[in-house]
């Protein structure tokens, strides 16, 4: 997997666990939107878009199947995400 393309849209509300939201492209042919960057009491960390289940469960859309991809897909927004924080204008 070779992730091509981050996205970063920052979030400006101060009293809210969301920060950004992402999209990402894969492989130059999909692309993934509304992956979100939350603040938590460890950290940030990044939530894949889900939709919440007639019995209030959220349950992802989409999401890596194993360890090492979803490893390196929340490297990779991260980085971005802090990068984004850093030059919030670009």
């Amino acid at each position: 997997m070779k992730i091509n393309d981050i996205r970063i849209r920052l979030i400006q509300k101060d009293d809210s666990k969301l920060k950004a939201v992402a999209s990402i492209v894969i492989d130059d042919c999909f692309v993934i939107h509304d992956i979100k960057v939350l603040e938590g009491n460890q950290g940030y960390f990044v939530a894949m878009p889900s939709r919440k289940t007639p019995d209030g469960q959220y349950k992802d859309v989409a999401h890596p199947l194993n360890t090492p991809t979803r490893e390196e897909l929340n490297k990779a927004v991260l980085a971005e995400f802090e990068k984004a924080k850093a030059n919030p204008q670009e």
